[in-house]
C-alpha cells in the first residue's frame, strides 16, 4: 500500500480511477489478482491512500485492495469512520469488501469492471440492498470499465 503525498489531488473520477489502475498493474506484476483501490477526501480531492491486492504476498485472504486502503486511511485519521471519503476501485467490490465499505461509512464507491461471479454490490448478494446494512454508499459502476476489465482478462489468460 502506498501513502501518497498531500499534494496529489484528483478532481474527477477518471483521475482517481487512473491511479487505481496503476495499483492494479502493480498487483499483476506481483502475481496478484490485478485490483487497485484509491481513497480520496471527498471535499478536497486529496488522495489519502492507494493499495492493490496483496492476498498472496501477505498470505491473508482479507488483503484486498479496498480493505488495505481502508485500513491505511483509518490509521491516518485515527478513526474507523471514513465519512468524508470516496473509494475508487478497479473491480466491483466482493461481499467482504462491500461490507467493510459500509462499516467504514465511505460516502461514494466508484468501480470499473463489473463482477457477475464474485461481486457483492450489483451482483451476487447485493450487500447494500439488505435491510441489515447500516450504511449504504452511493455507487457508480463502469468507470473506466473497458481498461479495468482488460487488465483482469489479460491476467487470467496468462494463468490458464
Amino acid at each position: 500500500m502506498d501513502k501518497k503525498k498531500k499534494s496529489q489531488v484528483c478532481k474527477k473520477p477518471g483521475e482517481a480511477m487512473a491511479l487505481a489502475l496503476t495499483e492494479a498493474k502493480k498487483a499483476a506484476e506481483a502475481g496478484e489478482v490485478p485490483v487497485g483501490a484509491v481513497i480520496v477526501d471527498r471535499d478536497s480531492g486529496q488522495v489519502l491512500a492507494q493499495a492493490h491486492n496483496r492476498v498472496e504476498q501477505d498470505h491473508d485472504p482479507t488483503a484486498h485492495a479496498e480493505v488495505l486502503a481502508i485500513r491505511a486511511v483509518g490509521g491516518q485519521q485515527s478513526s474507523a469512520r471514513l465519512e468524508n471519503c470516496d473509494l475508487y476501485v478497479t473491480l466491483e467490490p466482493c461481499p467482504m469488501c462491500a461490507t467493510a465499505i459500509s462499516f467504514a461509512r465511505i460516502q461514494r464507491v466508484y468501480y470499473g469492471a463489473y463482477d457477475p461471479k464474485g461481486g457483492g454490490v450489483d451482483h451476487g448478494p447485493r450487500v447494500y440492498e439488505h435491510s441489515t446494512c447500516h450504511h449504504v454508499p452511493e455507487v457508480y459502476g463502469g468507470i473506466g470499465e473497458k481498461e479495468c476489465a482488460e487488465i483482469l482478462q489479460a491476467f487470467f489468460q496468462k494463468r490458464r
